[in-house]
């Protein structure tokens, strides 16, 4: 059943952006379609020469260049839709969004609940906290609270000083610090998944797994985003924040209970036990040209607006230890690269082999590899899951055959919910089990710190490959490659 939101005002700063024409507004007015929104106005606010009429146009040109119908799209009736003018972005600008604010509130009946999202670049975002809290838009007569969008730093320095300059003029519980992928029905269902199932959960320790790996891979190359990724990289593009992310809710505890301050108690826990990533346990890449279905593919250095002779890493490989009562001793393996085979998010958990190969002197299976029971957890584009074990293959000879049992969400239920959609709705109902913390910002920039200030080589792989062959070595010993399922 779906829950109706409070009365509010959706604030977007940057609204005519790029954020906010592809996947805000077009999020907010299939959540109205749904019945998710309940009485919530939007207020694109900018520095552009719009007004309520210019922009409810781009509003209608967004929603139908997103692909919505007239039918969706009228869920979002212009009536709800305006446009704040911040001139200079100077103290009196910021009163007159405190007037126009009031005035909506009192005209539509929204009771001072305010949320803001900040669909800014990061270097703006400081300016406009401060710009809120000087005049008092930080309180109001309901609810105030605060979305800002990644990245949360590019260092642990840069991470600390931007969630000091959040808590001079918001508190902690007022603050949503959105991740998209935490908003992705199938890393939700991760931890039903392990929660709900004691059969699961009875065996997601260091007694019964052997190894966790833990891939995104990317077919595209940097595309238009080359002038900021050049100046991240990998490293900090993926790995500090989303495979962390990942790498967290997979080793965490048992929650008390389940809600926003427990869950992200346990995730925090289970990042302070990371141990030190040793340089040799790290593979930095850089994809050259290749072929990738089919189709020939430029290297990464030959892009527009690359500089040459970059040594910015798209590719990265490592290994690390969570050192738990659960995990102790098990490996986790993280990895991350553009222009891969395919487009590939996944969990995989390798189970410890059987203490008797028993069947092995019948000459009835394979190598360790293709008898491994694994449990893959696919995140996209294929969500679901699978669970790969033996089985007597029929006939003779005497022999067995690995094959998956499987689940995909597409065999049993309708489309996803776009995950900007669920995390918009959670910030209006004010729910922050799937927004980053304070202490997880800084505790994942902390885990990679040695990292990012040593220089590690970068080695070439072919567009169209698993990355360099350097990587492989980051495998268990003898008996495991890379989960590419």
């Amino acid at each position: 059943m779906s829950k109706t939101t409070d009365p509010s005002i959706f604030i977007i700063f940057g609204a005519v952006g790029d954020l906010s024409r592809r996947k805000l507004l077009p999020s907010l007015c299939k959540a109205a379609a749904a019945d998710e929104l309940g009485n919530c106005h939007i207020l694109g606010v900018g520095i552009d020469p719009h007004d309520d009429a210019s922009f409810r146009s781009l509003v209608r040109e967004s929603l139908s260049g997103a692909g919505l119908s007239a039918e969706t799209s009228a869920a979002l009736p212009d009536g709800r839709l305006h446009y704040h003018n911040m001139g200079k972005s100077t103290e009196e600008d910021y009163r007159a969004l405190e007037k126009r604010l009031a005035a909506l509130d009192s005209a539509h009946g929204l009771g001072g609940n305010h949320a803001f999202y900040l669909a800014l670049p990061t270097g703006i975002i400081p300016y406009v906290v401060s710009g809120l809290g000087n005049v008092g838009l930080n309180e109001s007569a309901g609810w105030t609270r605060l979305v800002v969008e990644k990245p949360f730093g590019t260092d642990l320095a840069s991470g600390k000083k931007l969630n000091q300059t959040l808590h001079q003029h918001f508190r902690e519980d007022q603050i949503y610090r959105i991740d998209h992928y935490l908003g992705k029905e199938t890393v939700q269902n991760l931890l039903v998944f392990r929660l709900a199932n004691a059969m699961i959960e009875s065996v997601w320790n260091r007694d019964r797994v052997e190894a966790v790996q833990i891939t995104h891979a990317e077919a595209l190359g940097v595309g238009t985003r080359a002038a900021y990724y050049d100046k991240s990289g990998a490293m900090r593009d993926m790995v500090q924040n989303h495979l962390t992310q990942l790498l967290s809710l997979v080793a965490m505890e048992v929650p008390v209970v389940f809600d926003a301050e427990s869950v992200r108690f346990e995730k925090i826990k289970a990042l302070r036990s990371v141990g030190p990533i040793s340089a040799q346990d790290v593979i930095f890449g850089q994809y050259s040209a290749g072929e990738i279905d089919g189709e020939a593919v430029p290297g990464y250095l030959e892009a527009p607006n690359i500089p040459a002779g970059s040594q910015t890493e798209t590719f990265v490989a490592m290994k690390l230890e969570v050192n738990t009562w659960r995990w102790q001793g098990v490996p986790f393996y993280l990895r991350t690269g553009k222009r891969m085979p395919k487009r590939l998010t996944q969990i995989a958990l390798r189970f410890r082999q059987t203490p008797v190969h028993l069947f092995e002197s019948m000459g009835a299976g394979g190598d360790d590899l293709e008898t491994a029971d694994i449990l893959i957890i696919s995140l996209q584009p294929d969500e679901g899951f699978s669970f790969h074990f033996d089985v007597k293959r029929p006939g003779a000879p005497f022999g067995t055959e690995r094959i998956p049992l499987e689940f995909k969400y597409s065999d049993r239920f309708e489309a996803l919910p776009a995950a900007y959609r669920t995390l918009l709705i959670d910030v209006l109902n004010g729910d922050q089990t799937l927004f980053v913390h304070a202490d997880e910002v800084e505790q994942s920039w902390s885990i990679y710190a040695g990292l990012l200030d040593k220089s590690l080589p970068v080695h070439s792989y072919p567009a169209g490959t698993w990355g360099p062959p350097e990587a492989d070595h980051l495998a268990i010993p003898e008996k495991d490659l890379w989960q590419k399922a």
